[in-house]
């Protein structure tokens, strides 16, 4: 088979539990790589630098950008979010599954670059429900939730640039669909070129 990773992004609305459906995905798949994003948002409590985000300073942040290191950067609610690229590529060419776990805007930076990237939209049952989670999780104020909720419209309006939408109603049930899309894309013939030109000396 092709040496060649999968790149798979899964993004959506703040609150969709992508956090949760990505560590789901990880735990059942141990062969899969997290991409560890770089952020100028402070961090939350128990994050940890090099493990949830790599935080740096804007100026920082600023002058990669310039240098070419990011794969995806985006300014969400006034943070610079990234994803570095060497890393994701360098995993790939190992043949490792990646998974970025990443916003709307930079997933959509992703496509353009990397068209063989797969796209997951991750979405809640309804928007209740999405404002639910984001008062059930306690990491925001109030302004800052109806924010969120206010910006989840417009983004769902994205969807439709998706490769694939998983409804996340259950955790369970939204890592088996998005493990289902996996195997589904492995199964596409760029994946067996070394197999063919075996089979067929």
């Amino acid at each position: 088979m092709e040496n060649k990773g999968l790149l798979l992004v899964l993004s959506g609305p703040s609150g969709a539990g992508k956090g949760t459906v990505c560590r789901a995905l990880l735990q059942n798949n141990p062969s899969m790589v997290l991409s560890v994003s770089a952020t100028t948002r402070p961090p939350r409590e128990g994050e940890e630098d090099g493990v949830h985000y790599y935080f740096l300073e804007k100026e920082t942040f600023k002058k990669m950008i310039e240098e070419g290191q990011f794969l995806e950067w985006a300014e969400v609610y006034g943070n610079y979010y990234g994803t570095p690229r060497r890393f994701v590529q360098e995993a790939l060419g190992r043949g490792e599954d990646v998974i970025l776990e990443i916003d709307i805007q930079g997933a959509l930076q992703v496509k353009e670059k990397i068209p063989e990237a797969v796209l997951v939209f991750l979405i809640p049952p309804s928007r209740s429900e999405l404002s639910l989670r984001l008062v059930s999780r306690g990491l925001d104020l109030p302004e800052e939730i109806e924010k969120r909720l206010n910006c989840s419209a417009d983004e769902i309006k994205l969807a439709e640039r998706y490769d694939y939408i998983v409804v996340n109603d259950d955790i369970g049930r939204a890592a088996g669909k998005v493990e289902a899309i996996i195997m589904a894309e492995k199964s596409r013939p760029r994946y067996f070129k070394r197999f063919f030109e075996q089979f067929l000396r």
